[in-house]
C-alpha cells in the first residue's frame, strides 16, 4: 500500500507536467500550418493554451486514479463474491454454499483424484480461504464487523461482540483522521495547500463522519444502499459494493483530490492582470506595457546623456570663447551630417561621382 501511494504521488509530481508539454506540442502540430509562427513560450496565448490542456489533463488523470482504486477493489474481491452469494444471504444459504463448494475445493478430494502437490496447495488455500469467508459471515458480529471494517477483522483478538469490534475499529480510525488533520495544518503553516483549504477541511469532515456513520449502524448507509448499489445492478455489470469498500475508495479519492485541488485549482483562476481578457486583448496589453517600458528607458538615457555632456563640458565652464568655438563648430558638423544623411543628397553625389571621367589626370575638369 505504501509502496501505491509513493508511485501514485510520483506520478502526480511528474506525468501531468510532461504529458501537457507533449500534448501543447501536438496540439500546434495539428492547428498551426506548417510555415506560420507558433505562440512563444512566455506570451500570455501560450500561457493560456498551456493552462487549459494542463487541467484536462489533471481532470484526466483523476479519473484514471478513481478507475485504479476501484479495480484495485473488485481485484481483491470479497467473501460474498468469493462464496457467490447477494449480501442479503441468510445463515443457512451460507452454509449450503460452503458445502457445495468444499466438496469440490477439499484437498483430500484433489489427492485422490491424483492432482499435482502445486495444486493441491492451492486448492487448500483456497478451502481455507472458504472456510474463513464462512465462518466470518455466519458470526453476526463478525459479520457486522467485515462490512465495515474489511477482511482486517479475521485478525482482531479478543473482539467477541459489535462493540468490541467497533471499539476496535475506532482505535484504527480516530489515529487516521488525527494525522491527516495535523498534517493538512502543519502543510497550511508551511505555505502548501493554499487554494481550496476550506474545501479540504470540509471533505476531510464529511469523510470523517460518513465513516463513524457507516461502522456504527446496523444497516448499510441509505446512499449506498438506496442509490448507488441499486444503479449499479441496474445498468452495469460491476458488483455492489460494501460499506468497507466504500470507505477504502473513499479515502483514496481524498488523497488524490487533495493532490489534484493543488494542481488544478490555481490554473482555475487567471492571472490577475489577465482576468476577463481574452488571449488576444492580453498580447495587445503586454505590447503596450513594453512600449511604455521602452519609452522610460529611452528618456532615462537621454537624461544619462545630458549628464555625461554636462560633465564633458564641466572644464569650459566660464570661458565664453572657447564655448562659442565649440558651439559654432558643432552646428557645422551637425548641419553637414545631417545633409550628407539626407537620401536625396546621397543619390545626387552618387550619379555625379558616376558621371565622372574614370580615365581623367588629375586636376582635369568636366566630365569629358
Amino acid at each position: 500500500m505504501a509502496s501505491n501511494n509513493l508511485l501514485s504521488l510520483l506520478g502526480w509530481t511528474f506525468l501531468p507536467n510532461l504529458a501537457t508539454g507533449w500534448l501543447q506540442s501536438i496540439y500546434y502540430g495539428l492547428t498551426i500550418r506548417a510555415g506560420d509562427p507558433k505562440p512563444a513560450p512566455n506570451s500570455p496565448r501560450y500561457a493560456e493554451h498551456r493552462r487549459r490542456i494542463h487541467i484536462l489533463v489533471v481532470s484526466l488523470y483523476l479519473l484514471y486514479t478513481i478507475y485504479e482504486a476501484d479495480w484495485e477493489l473488485r481485484r481483491a474481491s470479497d467473501f460474498y463474491a468469493d462464496l457467490g452469494l447477494p449480501f442479503s444471504a441468510s445463515e443457512r444459504d451460507i452454509k449450503s454454499r460452503f458445502r457445495r463448494l468444499a466438496a469440490v475445493h477439499h484437498p483430500d478430494k484433489l489427492m485422490n483424484a491424483g492432482a499435482s502437490s502445486g495444486d493441491a496447495a492451492d486448492s487448500a488455500d483456497l478451502f481455507i480461504h472458504l472456510k474463513t469467508a464462512s465462518d466470518t459471515l455466519t458470526d453476526p458480529a463478525r459479520r457486522f464487523a467485515y462490512e465495515r471494517f474489511g477482511p482486517d477483522i479475521v485478525e482482531w483478538k479478543h473482539c467477541v461482540t459489535i462493540r468490541d469490534y467497533v471499539g476496535r475499529g475506532a482505535q484504527v480510525l480516530v489515529p487516521y483522521y488525527g494525522f491527516a488533520a495535523v498534517a493538512m495544518y502543519v502543510l497550511g503553516l508551511l505555505g502548501y495547500l493554499e487554494w481550496g483549504r476550506y474545501w479540504r477541511w470540509l471533505t476531510l469532515v464529511v469523510l470523517c463522519v460518513f465513516e463513524l456513520h457507516t461502522i456504527t449502524r446496523p444497516s448499510f448507509p441509505r446512499l449506498l444502499d438506496a442509490l448507488v448499489n441499486p444503479l449499479l445492478a441496474r445498468f452495469t455489470a460491476h458488483p455492489p459494493y460494501l460499506p468497507f469498500q466504500v470507505i477504502s475508495l473513499a479515502r483514496k479519492l481524498s488523497i488524490t483530490l487533495y493532490i489534484a485541488f493543488s494542481q488544478i485549482g490555481p490554473l482555475l483562476q487567471p492571472p490577475p492582470g489577465q482576468r476577463g481578457v481574452k488571449p488576444d486583448e492580453a498580447s495587445e496589453k503586454v505590447l503596450l506595457q513594453n512600449l511604455d517600458r521602452l519609452e522610460q528607458t529611452a528618456r532615462s538615457m537621454d537624461a544619462d546623456a545630458i549628464r555625461l555632456m554636462e560633465l564633458e563640458m564641466a572644464p569650459f565652464v566660464g570661458d565664453a570663447e572657447v564655448i562659442a568655438s565649440m558651439r559654432t563648430k558643432l552646428k557645422e558638423w551637425l548641419v553637414q551630417n545631417t545633409i550628407r544623411a539626407d537620401p536625396m543628397v546621397r543619390d545626387a553625389l552618387g550619379r555625379s561621382f558616376q558621371k565622372r571621367r574614370v580615365d581623367a589626370p588629375a586636376g582635369a575638369k568636366g566630365n569629358r
